[in-house]
């Protein structure tokens, strides 16, 4: 699927009007759907607990850390993108803190296009990031299949006295036979034998 036609879920964070009014014009709807809105990184923090978002757009303008933190957590502990606006000033020691974690930062002002083409590189990340997670979601089913089908195999072997070899050919037998998966074999042979 080509990126553009995809939709992706944005979280604005400020405590300021304008920092959503100048964003506003640069997020159209049919790329960036639905836009929330949090007035501070509480707030922020209870809407990631309610939902996962795609890209975090954060003003960090401010002189504290916690806009800065707040992009950390969205880049470590969700599949999200973070992008923290700073003061140009302070643009090259907020980089060197977040840059490791992976958050996007981008020096205030910016120009419009320049704002865009982050947001582009904040999509094309977050793309990436569902390749990874999608062979994170294969791995992890092919581990429990491993598991299972082991688990089975004991089973048989302990109960009905196979060898290792022919516990696990029955159950490739039974899978083809019976045109199902593995996995579903050894769940059957599972809540059998427990």
């Amino acid at each position: 699927m080509d990126f553009r036609e995809r939709v992706y879920s944005v979280l604005t964070v400020s405590d300021g009007e304008r920092f959503f009014t100048s964003l506003s014009s640069l997020l159209p709807e049919n790329t960036f759907y639905p836009v929330v809105r949090a007035g501070d990184a509480a707030a922020a923090k209870r809407a990631l607990l309610e939902r996962d978002f795609d890209v975090v757009l954060v003003n960090g303008t401010k002189a504290d850390d916690r806009a800065s933190k707040l992009a950390v957590d969205v880049c470590t502990s969700k599949n999200g993108i973070a992008l923290l606006f700073v003061k140009r000033e302070s643009y090259a020691e907020i980089y060197s803190k977040v840059a490791d974690f992976g958050v996007l930062v981008l020096p205030v002002p910016s120009s419009p296009q320049t704002v865009v083409q982050a947001l582009d590189w904040a999509r094309a990340m977050r793309e990436r990031l569902r390749g990874y997670e999608k062979t994170a979601q294969t791995v992890s089913q092919k581990m429990e299949e491993i598991r299972a089908v082991n688990r089975a195999k004991w089973l048989l072997i302990e109960v009905l006295k196979m060898t290792e070899a022919d516990a696990h050919r029955y159950i490739e037998k039974q899978a083809m036979d019976r045109c199902v998966s593995k996995l579903e074999v050894a769940k059957g042979i599972i809540n059998t034998y427990k």
